[in-house]
């Protein structure tokens, strides 16, 4: 099943390329086929500054710091979703900080595409409810998007 995916670059570099767009909408489908997502889905994901994500961050959780990426989902982990016959489900926005995907690759000695993949994989996560506060959904959480990371073949150089 394929899935609809937004794409918006608002950085000031415009650092999301032609290539980095498709290996985004490529992690959205494969974590949303991994997760077997019974209806075709919408997710938004758009490219920011270091300056954007602090403010969203410091808006929405109360954080005044930049964060890689955020994830805005529609619903609630635990709520029922009614979709009409031919109807796709919006299941939220994900907000990447580019700046931040440069350093981390470099902090972790992989690829920038590799950390894109990884951190939207991550948000898709956070929008089906999985969240990584308490020690065991984050074992879950990070076995799933290892997994998945290997089914959009890439791997870490380390």
């Amino acid at each position: 099943m394929k899935h609809t995916v937004y794409t918006r670059d608002k950085t000031k570099e415009r650092t999301f390329t032609p290539a980095l767009r498709a290996l985004t909408k490529r992690a959205v489908n494969e974590a949303l086929a991994f997760e077997e997502a019974e209806h075709v889905c919408e997710v938004s994901v758009t490219f920011v500054d270091r300056e954007e994500i602090r403010t969203l961050n410091r808006d929405y959780r109360e954080k005044d710091s930049v964060t890689d990426v955020l994830s805005f989902p529609t619903f609630d982990a635990d709520e029922e979703i009614f979709v009409p016959e031919g109807e796709s489900v919006p299941l939220g926005d994900v907000i990447i900080c580019y700046d931040r995907c440069l350093e981390q690759a470099e902090e972790f000695g992989h690829s920038v595409e590799r950390e894109v993949a990884y951190l939207t994989i991550h948000s898709v996560l956070h929008l089906l409810g999985y969240d990584h506060m308490v020690p065991d959904e984050e074992k879950e959480m990070t076995e799933k998007q290892d997994e998945i990371i290997k089914q959009v073949r890439l791997f870490p150089t380390k």
